[in-house]
């Protein structure tokens, strides 16, 4: 159900002519949730990497969309917060995450990157800009399910429905608002 949703969401950015680089970080997007959905313990890394491509397609989107970006002090507080947190919370991550230390650190850098480059965006960009921060919350709460849960814990339903909405639904509001910007 979650590959066809993204699956679903590049075709349509491809039908109506988005940029090339949303309709490819979707698409990353899906063969990362493909990966997913076998099981974690053998395909997480490659699930992993595919996201991570996803999230440089659209840093470099971002990037371009920005070009002249806003940089006020709200802004720059913004996303110097961001990124404050997030390496808190991948540091606090740190002890539990054993031998994907590594692809995680650097996972999360490329994320963080996103997630402020999308908070530079001008103000016509900015349901890409609340999309792409709850994709960001969204694997915040995915890595707290995959590394810190005990593995014998009963699964935590609220946590699982909260990834799913916040990932689908912070990927469809970068293809909205990318497709129809703000006026």
């Amino acid at each position: 159900m979650k590959v066809s949703g993204i699956v679903v969401l590049a075709l349509i950015a491809f039908a109506a002519g988005g940029p090339w680089l949303l309709w490819a970080a979707l698409a990353a997007s899906a063969v990362g949730d493909l990966f997913l959905a076998g099981k974690p313990e053998r395909w997480l890394l490659p699930g992993m990497g595919a996201f991570f491509l996803a999230h440089v397609f659209y840093v470099i989107l971002f990037w371009q969309l920005g070009e002249g970006a806003d940089g006020t002090v709200p802004v720059k507080i913004g996303q110097l917060v961001l990124v404050l947190a997030g390496a808190a919370y991948i540091r606090w991550l740190a002890p539990w995450l054993g031998q994907m230390r590594l692809p995680v650190f650097a996972y999360g850098a490329v994320i963080l990157v996103m997630g402020a480059a999308a908070i530079a965006l001008p103000g016509e960009w900015r349901l890409v800009t609340l999309g792409a921060l709850m994709f960001i919350a969204s694997d915040a709460i995915l890595a707290h399910q995959l590394f810190c849960r005990k593995p014998e814990a009963p699964p935590n339903k609220p946590a699982s429905y909260a990834v799913w909405f916040l990932y689908f639904f912070g990927q469809a509001a970068i293809t909205w608002g990318l497709l129809h910007p703000a006026g």
